[in-house]
């Protein structure tokens, strides 16, 4: 990971997959507060996809500008949200999810270099398995399919003064009609969308998971092992906020 912003030590590979998005949502921030206190330095890498379709609202967006509430019941979709920026996203089967934790030396970088520093190594290793991936916008991943420029991640940061949570999605075999049905346009878009629907604007890459699992472990060095896991954070994490509606809904 070239100019990468944090502390120096290697990549450790932490293969968990916790039964569901609350569970991995709280395993992101919970290894997130162990970089800001120094239990590790260097980075930590994970994937894992959910085994049910659900909406992931960012820490700040309002339910009601981005989501469809009535087609969520109809569709017997969930609602989490996640505790870092961004906008709403639908995540299940076929889409692949991807986390760097990473410890960084003061003093803070610049978000956009966090961005760069992320991204840009994510899609070398995409383009290398034959996608040719370009970054777009502050935080996307795109291909061109058709001679448009078509999303195929989408990424969000929570930045903690000695440490960064960035994770975000590799879409790859999923059911993009889903996205239309349940959530409304976006209240802010990159311009390169240019007022497409999501049905336009969305791709998937279509590698599988075992290939896109080894570009992300790629891109990242991730050649150690971690075989250990903040279970008890996890778990009051999850207790406390994932799994409580007066979290989800805090922004009508």
């Amino acid at each position: 990971m070239s100019q990468r912003p944090v502390a120096d030590g290697p990549a450790r590979w932490l293969d968990v997959e916790l039964p569901s998005v609350a569970e991995n949502l709280a395993l992101d921030e919970a290894l997130l507060a162990e970089a800001h206190d120094g239990l590790f330095d260097g980075l930590v890498v994970r994937t894992w996809m959910a085994g049910q379709p659900t909406v992931v609202l960012g820490s700040s967006s309002h339910v009601s500008q981005e989501v469809d509430l009535a087609a969520c019941d109809a569709e017997g979709v969930t609602l989490v949200r996640r505790p870092s920026g961004g906008l709403t996203v639908v995540v299940g089967p076929g889409c692949l999810m991807w986390t760097v934790v990473a410890r960084w030396p003061e003093p803070t970088p610049a978000i956009d270099g966090v961005h760069a520093a992320v991204l840009d190594p994510l899609a070398a290793a995409l383009r290398a398995v034959g996608r040719q991936v370009v970054r777009r916008g502050s935080s996307d991943l795109a291909i061109d399919s058709a001679g448009a420029l078509r999303k195929v991640s989408g990424n969000a940061l929570r930045m903690r003064r000695q440490a960064v949570l960035y994770h975000g999605t590799l879409l790859d075999d999923f059911d993009l009609g889903l996205v239309t049905r349940v959530l409304r346009h976006p209240p802010r878009e990159p311009d390169y969308r240019a007022g497409r629907d999501h049905g336009s604007f969305l791709a998937n890459l279509e590698l599988g998971r075992g290939p896109l699992e080894a570009a992300v472990r790629t891109a990242f060095a991730a050649t150690h092992e971690r075989r250990t896991w903040p279970q008890h954070h996890v778990a009051d994490l999850v207790a406390e906020r994932y799994r409580e509606t007066t979290w989800t809904h805090r922004l009508p």
